[in-house]
């Protein structure tokens, strides 16, 4: 699974049928500060995340394998939210509030 920032919407009125009903993520990959590392990527959303938030994903066949998205043409699903990371005992991203040692 890798870290990534949601940074807005994708809207598609055409396509497969296997896709209908899920709503189109635009997500950047990001470090465990939750800072934007590399370029966009559309993903679908199986759990109602928003802009700006810190989500992870499951990319390739593994996309295929949560509960909405079994057999169906997705590359890359939005499975959770993240709501903190912790490293070396260091809360380092809270979703609400600031990391340790940060004023």
């Amino acid at each position: 699974m890798d870290l990534v920032l949601v940074t807005g919407n994708v809207v598609s009125t055409v396509k497969d049928a296997g896709l209908t009903g899920f709503k189109l993520l635009l997500c950047r990959p990001a470090g465990a500060d939750g800072k934007p590392t590399g370029d966009e990527l559309v993903c679908v959303d199986a759990v109602g995340a928003g802009r700006g938030e810190l989500c992870f994903i499951a990319r390739g066949s593994s996309a295929r394998q949560t509960e909405p998205t079994r057999n169906r043409p997705v590359d890359a699903v939005v499975c959770g939210i993240v709501d903190s990371i912790e490293r070396d005992g260091r809360v380092v991203f809270r979703k609400h509030g600031k990391p340790d040692g940060v004023k």
